[in-house]
Order: C-alpha cells, then structure tokens, then sequence
C-alpha cells in the first residue's frame, strides 16, 4: 500500500459541556458557584476513531448531522486537537471549511482573494501567478474591483470556491463545498475537485451529496455518532449509510411513551410506490410518516419538511395547508402527502418529521434528518429556487389586440391553425 499522508490512531474528541447558566436575576456569587463548581458534561464528538487515507486517495466521510464529520476535518486543519490519540498529517495541507470564510466587506474582491488566499496556505507569488485565473473562474470579472459586501450571495460563495479551487496543496479537506452557486457552477467546481484528484492530491471530502460522493471519492467512510460504522467502496458504504438512517428514527420499543404522540418512521416513494433515494424536478413523490398515538390529541398538525444540508428551509408538506386541525385516536397510523411534481431544484435535502398541536409552541414530537434525498435535474428546468408547472401558448394578434382592451383572453376559440404549447417549468422568486 502506498505511504499514508493521513493517520488517525486511536482518535477521541471530546467536548466540556457547561451547565446551564440560570437566571440572569442570580447573584454574582451563584453564577460564579455554578460554573466553576458545577462539574460539567462531557460530550465524545468522536470515539476511538482509527484510520489512514494513501497518498493520491480521495476519501469521503459521510454521516447524518451531528455524527462527527465535521469534528474530524477540524482535527485535521488543526482547528482543535484530539482528547486522546495521535493524529498524523504528511505534506501541505489546505482546509476549506466554510466558502468564503476570511473575506472582508470593505476589501474589494481582488483585494479579498489576496487576503483569504493568503490565510488558505497561499503565497503571494503564488496568487499573483493564479490570479485572473481565479477571477475568470468565479465569474465575477466584472465586479473584481467592487467591495464585497455588494456581492450576491451567489458571487461571494463561487469566489471563495474559486480561491480555495486554486490551491496546490499535498492534503486538502473538503466540508460541504460543491453546495455552492447554481447548477452549473457546481459541475465545474466537481470538475476542479476532480483535476486535483488526476493531480494525485490527497483529498478528503465531506458530503451530505452521495451522488458527488460516488462521482469523487474512491473509498468512503461512514460515521454515526463519533464511530466508524463502514469503511469500504462508495456505493456499498451509501447503502450502510442509507441503511443506519434506517434506525435514526428510535425503534418502536423504545419510543417515549410519555409524549403524547412519537413519529416511528418517514417513508420516500416514487409513483411506483418504491423507495426514492433520488428524485428528478417535476416528478411525482410521496413522503409517508408513520406515528403512534399514546393519548387522544386535538388541534393536531403533521408535517415534512425539507431542508439543505446547512438547515435552510425550502418547502414543507403539512397536513394544514388551509389551518385544518386533526383529532387523533389511540394507535398506529400513517399520513401520506402526495406530490404531482416535485417544486424542488436540484440539490440534496434532508427531511424532518414533525407533528405540532394548537396551542403549543414547542412541537408534541420533533425527529430532524429522518431522510436524506438527492433531486436531480429533470426533464422541467428552470432557474431561480423553485420550479412550479404552468402551461403556456402563443397568442393571435387578434387575441392580443381584444386582451389590451380587457377582454379576458381565455374566451376567444382558438383556431385550428393556433400554435399551443405546453410546459412544466417556470422560475418563481
């Protein structure tokens, strides 16, 4: 086997966390008792954690939210140091943990890649020698002379792609990245995480995309709670992947009884009715979740909702759309929601289960990531965030004439010779 560029051995991480602080009305003397002499928890972020990535190799670690991940590449970047064990690093490394970090509003934006270069590794030499390279890549060729804090969002993140796409490093590591810009951008930013690759950059790389996962790494690690669960080719460690998101719902011998209701599972189905582990803009998906009812409650609500990988919010179903409340009995049951064409971009989503009741603020039960879905771009295309189905047709010149002058345009017969045209996708801000 080729010579590592990173070990783990034996890795612990672990975390104090600081009892609750109390009352602002507390006297000084209280507050000083209870965080100096109140023990605090300890959290173990990552457990025991043993491993090593070749020289050349592409490594992806996936798990749910808060199974680790990011802990690992903060070990990595030197971020925070290990609890226990020894961790070993060959070689430049440069870390990309979050898309423009070390940019500032008042710099301009060549004056911001000489700045946040510099902090990712870069010499100034170096960065002179990429710079319209850089420029050219993030697109912003225009607008490189105007402080950033007049950018889009969609300028900010595919410059700081840009800069940190442009490293030469020994070792680079990778966090959620190829989730910036639109579409295309971020087949060209997967298309410079593959150069680098071809380049024999040791790379590793954290994912919620499992379809970018599959296209850049060659071995994958699958983490669930601070402990290596698989580690082998990707395809088979998504499955263990997909099959540990299995039980992140707790199983139905250890729900909490004492909640009113407990969601049990959340199902994704194609229009076959099949598991969806990925689905196209404009195609038709049905999102089951399973519940148990304990006690009879009113003024019940059921809802899925979609998020990225960062918690933005996207869209929910819920069983409210015009405020309808539900009563339910004792036992077990199901709620479908029934979607004709999927308004979602392509992207990658995580799902929540949630079921709410008039009155309360906090949720009667609550499970986040029950589900991880992948939407690809469909036969319906569109830009902007969401994609909705519309028809649309040409208009005679006598049509357009009658609907300048109010007439409603939807009571002229068409002729035969009408071009009429039907599509499935606009954009909606």
């Amino acid at each position: 086997m080729a010579a590592a560029d990173v070990a783990f051995e034996n890795v612990t991480k672990r975390y104090k966390v600081p009892p609750e602080s109390g009352s602002s009305s507390d006297g000084l003397v209280a507050r000083m008792k209870r965080r100096y002499l109140t023990p605090s928890n300890l959290f173990t972020a990552v457990r025991n954690l043993s491993f090593e990535v070749p020289h050349g190799q592409a490594l992806g670690i996936i798990g749910h939210n808060g199974a680790g991940k990011s802990t690992i590449l903060k070990l990595l970047s030197g971020i925070t140091t290990p609890s226990e064990g020894l961790i070993t690093v060959c070689g430049r490394v440069a870390a990309l943990l979050e898309v423009g970090s070390g940019f500032h509003p008042e710099l301009t934006g060549r004056e911001n890649i000489f700045l946040s270069g510099s902090l990712l590794g870069m010499t100034r030499r170096e960065i002179h020698r990429k710079l319209e390279s850089i420029i050219d890549f993030a697109e912003i060729r225009s607008f490189v002379d105007v402080p950033v804090k007049r950018y889009s969002s969609g300028m900010y993140v595919r410059l700081g792609f840009s800069i940190a796409a442009h490293l030469e490093p020994d070792v680079l590591l990778l966090d959620e990245v190829l989730a910036v810009g639109d579409a295309t951008f971020q087949q060209k930013s997967k298309e410079r995480i593959l150069e680098l690759k071809q380049a024999s950059t040791t790379i590793i790389f954290i994912s919620h995309d499992l379809h970018a996962v599959q296209q850049v790494c060659d071995r994958v690690l699958v983490i669930k709670k601070g402990v290596m669960i698989y580690d082998g080719d990707p395809h088979s460690a998504i499955v263990a992947y997909e099959k540990s998101g299995s039980d992140h719902i707790s199983p139905a011998k250890t729900i909490d009884s004492r909640k009113p209701v407990s969601i049990v599972s959340m199902d994704l189905l194609d229009s076959a009715g099949r598991p969806a582990r990925s689905i196209s803009t404009g195609s038709p998906l049905r999102v089951r979740v399973h519940y148990r009812v304990h006690v009879p409650v009113s003024g019940a609500r059921l809802l899925a909702v979609f998020h990225t990988p960062d918690w933005q919010m996207k869209c929910s179903f819920t069983t409210a759309q015009k405020g309808e409340e539900l009563d339910l009995p004792p036992g077990e049951c199901a709620v479908e929601f029934a979607c004709d064409e999927l308004a979602l971009q392509p992207g990658l989503y995580m799902l929540d289960a949630v079921v709410e009741r008039a009155g309360l603020v906090e949720p009667v039960d609550w499970i986040p990531d029950c589900k991880v879905i992948q939407v690809t771009e469909g036969p319906a295309k569109a830009s902007g965030n969401f994609y909705h189905s519309h028809t649309w047709s040409f208009l005679t010149t006598e049509e357009t004439a009658m609907a300048s002058r109010g007439a409603p345009g939807n009571q002229i017969a068409p002729s035969p010779s009408d071009a009429r045209h039907e599509s499935g996708s606009q954009a909606a801000r």
